[in-house]
């Protein structure tokens, strides 16, 4: 069975779901989703989460071991830095990636500069949390890629397009041998 995914693959969204899928080995259908005509926001795309697909296409084809599901506390730590990705790593690039990247390619408008420079403390924040637990563990989780590391790639791939990629690159653990590092290649 061909699994579709509704999006488009520019969207970090659909990209995170895209690299689980690419994970797991399966075969899928990317279906075009016209944003420009609000196609997006229809009721049938809206019931849908990408943190919420991504895990039922890792159990799906048969794929737990990202998400750790034999080990309670290693389940409990994916968990956890999942939290961490959509609750402060997440807002914070977001932002930053609308105004330098989303922005300028869609034509909306000039960059709003306050937004930016307040997401890059915000994340700068978030990198140092990251890059203290990266000095104890070589991924965020444990000693396992998980999709709590994932998640981390589609917003990053972005980032390391602008003059704020030097965020993540003047983390040194961040940057060697983890999942923000794979972004970057």
């Amino acid at each position: 069975m061909v699994a579709k995914v509704y999006g488009v693959a520019a969207s970090p969204y659909v990209a995170t779901v895209l690299v689980c899928l690419e994970e797991a080995g399966a075969s899928y259908e990317l279906v075009a989703v016209d944003m420009a005509a609000g196609e997006n926001r229809s009721r049938h795309h809206l019931a849908r989460s990408s943190r919420a697909i991504q895990r039922y296409v890792l159990r799906n084809y048969n794929k737990p071991d990202l998400l750790r599901e034999g080990n309670l506390e290693e389940s409990a730590m994916v968990d956890m830095w999942m939290e961490v990705e959509a609750h402060h790593y997440d807002p914070a690039i977001f932002h930053i990636i609308r105004e330098c990247v989303i922005k300028p390619m869609i034509g909306g408008g000039a960059r709003d500069q306050a937004i930016v420079d307040e997401n890059v403390e915000k994340l700068r924040k978030v990198l140092e949390v990251y890059e203290r637990r990266l000095s104890e563990s070589e991924y965020l989780a444990g000693d396992f890629v998980s999709v709590a590391d994932l998640n981390h790639f589609p917003y990053t791939y972005y980032l390391m397009t602008t003059e704020y990629a030097t965020l993540v690159e003047s983390c040194t653990n961040v940057m060697v041998g983890t999942h923000l590092s794979v972004s970057v290649r």
